[in-house]
């Protein structure tokens, strides 16, 4: 059974960078298509960004791109959201999501495992 541990959330100012990290186990994270999404209270879960199992293919959320980059070190199991130029939209709680099928897009029923997620808030 693959767990997801999402770690790194907290309360920034608006302008700032903040890293999350998520680490997995119960399996070869290089088996994995990993993503993270965001949901803000009252709202859908959203898509943010995902890799594919090397790494060298990434997609992004149209309000993250530019500013957000996936990032994945098979090696140590983690997978990494370096954050920039946060805002107040962006606050939100933070999930690492992880898929097993072959093909996979930006829904969250694409991803059969996920994390308990990690809370993001931007200040002004």
């Amino acid at each position: 059974q693959v767990q997801l541990v999402e770690s790194g959330g907290g309360l920034v100012q608006a302008g700032v960078s903040l890293t999350l990290s998520c680490s997995t186990s119960g399996g070869s994270l290089s088996g994995l298509y990993m993503a993270w999404f965001r949901q803000a209270p009252g709202k859908e879960r959203d898509f943010v960004a995902a890799a594919s199992r090397g790494g060298t293919v990434t997609t992004y959320g149209d309000s993250v791109k530019g500013r957000f980059t996936i990032t994945r070190d098979n090696a140590k199991n983690t997978v990494f959201l370096q954050m920039n130029s946060l805002n107040l939209e962006d606050t939100a709680v933070y999930y690492c999501a992880a898929s097993t099928r072959i093909t996979v897009g930006s829904l969250p029923t694409d991803y059969e495992y996920w994390g308990q997620g990690t809370q993001v808030t931007v200040s002004s």
